[in-house]
């Protein structure tokens, strides 16, 4: 049996960061990608059973080039986690226009572009597994941070009819959609208090720790989908079915929110 192929995404910091740490612990294979480079040099040393290079997910060119980095040294490609994305907070009337491409061409193109380019290779393959990071916030939308929930939105959508598409072609596709994590994101979103309904959730936020093991629990259960923690989907699924119950929790939500918003940011300044 081989040693597994893995490629990552958003592999400098957060939740990717601490990922390719934990397969590299298990021997994996890997090829980590980032668009920041020289944190990937500072974390990551390349060997013969690791790889990095700059990779700018909203670039084609770079996919294919990440991708092939795999294939010139390891034969195959086995998994793939999409786990780049960013954040910024604000009201749409507010917004920068710019915004708007910039969340769709970085969280969702991104996405369904290296989903895209890797599944072709899977498929010839005859077996692979995808792992797409979403968020709550494409399960249930989230007031003041609209563009990054409509992203998120079509990673999930995406995701899961592409895994409907290729189980039958022997890959699997799955999404995985995390709570609040405590990442860099999390302290961009605290300089932002239109992202308090982001804080309206448990007192303390996930881990990278915590989403690394949801990540290999779906890789070992190939769900289609897992909401992270469990609870917390359930109810995001139920808003997303009865928005105007959603709508009415608001501003309860939003209490909630910046009071834990409030106290974080207060902690975090000590």
């Amino acid at each position: 049996m081989h040693t597994p192929v893995a490629l990552i995404t958003g592999a400098a910091g957060g939740i990717g960061r601490h990922f390719a740490g934990i397969l590299q612990q298990q021997d994996y294979r890997l090829v980590l990608g980032d668009i920041d480079e020289e944190g990937l040099s500072q974390i990551h040393q390349s060997r013969d059973t690791l790889y990095y290079r700059r990779l700018d997910v909203t670039s084609v060119a770079d996919w294919r080039a990440f991708l092939q980095t795999a294939l010139d040294h390891y034969g195959r490609i086995d998994y793939l986690f999409n786990i780049a994305g960013i954040i910024s907070p604000g009201y749409v009337h507010e917004t920068d226009i710019e915004l708007i491409d910039r969340h769709l061409d970085v969280n969702a193109k991104g996405v369904m572009y290296g989903t895209r380019l890797a599944a072709e290779q899977m498929v010839e393959q005859g077996s692979g597994h995808i792992i797409n990071i979403a968020s709550l916030a494409g399960i249930a939308p989230i007031a003041g941070i609209a563009l990054y929930s409509a992203s998120k939105f079509a990673v999930r959508g995406f995701s899961i009819a592409s895994a409907y598409e290729l189980r039958p072609r022997g890959v699997h596709v799955s999404v995985v959609s995390p709570d609040l994590v405590d990442t860099p994101m999390l302290d961009l979103q605290l300089q932002f208090p239109e992202a308090v309904m982001s804080f309206s959730g448990p007192k303390n936020p996930l881990t990278p720790a915590d989403v690394s093991q949801a990540l290999l629990q779906v890789m070992q259960s190939k769900a289609i989908e897992s909401a992270i923690p469990a609870g917390r989907g359930r109810l995001a699924k139920l808003g997303n079915v009865f928005p105007g119950l959603g709508g009415r929790l608001t501003d309860r939500l939003r209490r909630k929110g910046r009071g834990q918003w409030e106290a974080l940011k207060r902690n975090r300044e000590l």
